[in-house]
C-alpha cells in the first residue's frame, strides 16, 4: 500500500491529498529515509512524520485497505512523539 494511502486509512492524516503534500515536502520518512507518496509501506516499517515542530514516530503493525474508524489505531503503534 502507498504511504499516502496508509496515512489516510490509519487516520494519522485526515486527507490523502494532505498526506501526499506532506510526502512531497519531505515531512515523511520511513526507516530513516525520506520517501515519496508512492513508497510501498510494509509491516514493521518505522514511519516518522513531522508536523511543524512536532515529530510522530510509529511502527506499522498491519496494512489493510479498508478499516473502521474504531479499528484504525490497530494498524500502528506509537514509538515516540
Amino acid at each position: 500500500m502507498r504511504i499516502d494511502k496508509f496515512l489516510k486509512v490509519s487516520r494519522i492524516i485526515k486527507r490523502r491529498t494532505v498526506a501526499n503534500d506532506a510526502c512531497d515536502a519531505a515531512h515523511v520518512s520511513v526507516n530513516g529515509k525520506t520517501v515519496k507518496a508512492s513508497y510501498d509501506v510494509k509491516e514493521g516499517d518505522i514511519v516518522e512524520i513531522t508536523f511543524g515542530s512536532k515529530k510522530l514516530k510509529i511502527r506499522v503493525l498491519d496494512v489493510r485497505d479498508v478499516v473502521r474508524k474504531n479499528d484504525a489505531q490497530e494498524l500502528y503503534e506509537v514509538v515516540s512523539e
